[in-house]
């Protein structure tokens, strides 16, 4: 076991500490099936011995009623060490997955970027079993079976220590084949989890993209994609079964050659020192009895190697940095409610994760007054939408300095800071939860809602009407992201979402861009209302949406090349002016 291997089994028995009472009882439990096993041998001795001598003795009655006794014993300490074990390998899971997904909640946004929502879905809800499979896995076979092979070899010594060596040397047979096997099971299993992950990837995009899979007559071409994987997937759990099932056969058969060479030496050893039928029959059940937990080691080995793969992802994963953790909140500015200032100074950022990529912002210089609304524009790639992720410190400057009410962002505590920004999208996002759910989003359960400020937060995003449409109000379930409303009654929930938070500051993505005529005068009077005393930042694609803004900002790769009012924009006959002309000779 490598350096590694040795620091994630650490890391896991760091879990099971406070659960030592019941570890404890089910250790005890499994030492006594450990011995039962050992004293099933020890009462063949004197059954065979003095049983059959052709005198019936009334005290070898009593054997039989110890086997039956021993059988009961055994059984009852396994039921009860399984049990135990199980509530602590249940509380365990239940710990991991909780941090899991407070890491997941709290992980930087970059994290996000570099996993798909099938890798992190596996590693929360599949990973986490194969990891305690180490835990169940290895208490049972290197508590029990460990014990009752030390009981039996120790049972075996004291009968016979002769035929006893001979047993013994299978066992360093045994650890070679099996650090042979091992490295190679290491290798399959983390190729399995990789595939894995591909697998349930391609199953979330099809799923997600149902309708353009439907309408391009996809079927064929994402069942193909879908077999490939699959089909590799099946070759790598074909060749880690092989090299995982090799253990035991070779262990049988190893087992069954040194019990070839136990029954000769046995039979010389019967002429010459009058070795008992009792003596031989004990030492071999006795050496039978260790063959199935030595089996059971050997078995272990592929349960341990497919844990300590998973083992790797999920501390991997839990080790991620977050994107503030406590020693910095202790140093941070608290901020109650902001009045909406916003500057950029020299601003500027990159993509760490790209490399050659030119810097998304250069040198931005921007101050924003409360209450004002600024549109920011320009061709795709400009960075309208990097500008404004850094405000909420989704990600930080590589340069400059950004300040809210003269305030570096970077002094004010995380959650403060996103306390002041409510965020209306093109791409809705809705929970598969009620209505109010999800205009209260954030709130504490439902007894965290405020319901009057809800029905208000519709009334005034133009859904009121629908409320009373739906069959149970605002505690209708709206479906996955809302699928059973309409787009521009998804809008306008994002919206009333908006409205409700009642932040100072507003960020506004092409909110209107998807949507019919009717749909968007509807959204446009919800937004309106929203913006009207909110310092409003808006990314728009179509000028026509954005004339009337106190300030539109121009930006062309990553700098800002204009900034104005729209009649002086079009004066300055720019690229805000060009960008005016075409989108309305094509309109």
């Amino acid at each position: 076991m490598n350096a590694q291997d040795r620091t994630a089994l650490n890391r896991l028995i760091q879990y099971l500490r406070p659960h030592i009472g019941l570890i404890v009882g089910s250790l005890l439990a499994m030492a006594i099936v450990a011995g039962a096993e050992t004293s099933i041998p020890a009462l063949m001795k004197p059954l065979l011995d003095r049983g059959f001598t052709g005198q019936l003795n009334s005290k070898l009655w009593q054997v039989p009623v110890f086997l039956v006794g021993l059988a009961l014993v055994r059984s009852l300490a396994q039921f009860l060490s399984n049990y135990l074990l199980t509530r602590v390998i249940n509380s365990v899971l239940l710990k991991l997955r909780e941090q899991m997904f407070q890491t997941l909640l709290h992980a930087r946004t970059v994290f996000f970027q570099k996993n798909s929502a099938s890798n992190l879905i596996n590693a929360v809800v599949f990973e986490v079993n194969n990891v305690l499979s180490v835990m169940g896995g290895m208490l049972i076979s290197l508590v029990r079976d460990s014990l009752t092979v030390i009981g039996l070899m120790g049972y075996l010594i004291y009968l016979n220590w002769r035929l006893t060596l001979v047993v013994l040397i299978i066992f360093p047979v045994i650890a070679l084949i099996m650090s042979k096997i091992n490295r190679r099971l290491r290798s399959l299993n983390r190729e399995q989890q990789a595939l894995t992950s591909d697998l349930a990837y391609i199953v979330e995009e099809s799923a997600a993209g149902y309708k353009i899979v439907k309408v391009h007559g996809a079927h064929e071409y994402e069942m193909r994609r879908f077999k490939e994987k699959a089909e590799r997937l099946r070759q790598f759990a074909l060749k880690s079964a092989v090299a995982g099932g090799l253990n035991q056969p070779i262990t049988q058969l190893i087992a069954s050659m040194a019990l070839s060479v136990v029954l000769v030496i046995a039979l010389m050893q019967s002429a010459t020192e009058g070795t008992t039928v009792g003596g031989f029959a004990a030492f071999i059940t006795a050496m039978m009895l260790v063959i199935s937990p030595l089996k059971h080691l050997a078995d272990i080995n592929q349960p341990l190697q497919r844990g300590l793969t998973a083992a790797e992802m999920i501390f991997g994963m839990m080790d991620e940095p977050i994107e503030e953790d406590e020693s910095r909140k202790a140093n941070m500015q608290s901020l109650d409610k902001a009045k909406g200032a916003i500057r950029f100074e020299d601003v500027g950022f990159s993509y760490e994760q790209e490399v050659g990529r030119q810097d998304a912002l250069r040198h931005v210089n921007l101050s924003i007054q409360p209450g004002e609304i600024v549109a920011f524009v320009g061709p795709s790639g400009g960075g309208k939408s990097t500008l404004v992720s850094l405000l909420p410190r989704f990600f930080k400057p590589t340069s400059g300095e950004i300040f809210l009410d003269n305030i570096p962002l970077e002094n004010i505590a995380l959650a403060d800071l996103r306390k002041q920004l409510a965020f209306v999208s093109q791409d809705v996002i809705l929970f598969n939860d009620s209505v109010a759910a999800n205009v209260a989003y954030g709130a504490t359960g439902s007894e965290g809602i405020d319901r009057g400020r809800v029905i208000e937060a519709l009334e005034a995003a133009n859904l009121g009407a629908l409320m009373k449409e739906l069959p149970e109000g605002i505690d209708t379930l709206i479906g996955d992201n809302g699928n059973r409303l309409s787009g521009g009654q998804r809008q306008r929930l994002a919206i009333a979402r908006a409205i409700y938070k009642n932040a100072p500051i507003l960020i506004l993505d092409e909110a209107t861009s998807a949507l019919d005529s009717e749909s968007e005068r509807q959204v446009q009077d919800a937004l309106e209302r929203l913006m009207t005393g909110r310092t409003t930042l808006v990314i728009a694609h179509r000028l026509s949406t954005i004339e009337h803004a106190d300030r539109i900002v121009v930006l062309d790769q990553g700098q800002v090349v204009e900034n104005g009012s729209h009649e002086e924009l079009i004066q300055q006959d720019g690229l805000y002016a060009n960008l005016h002309r075409i989108q309305f000779s094509n309109a």
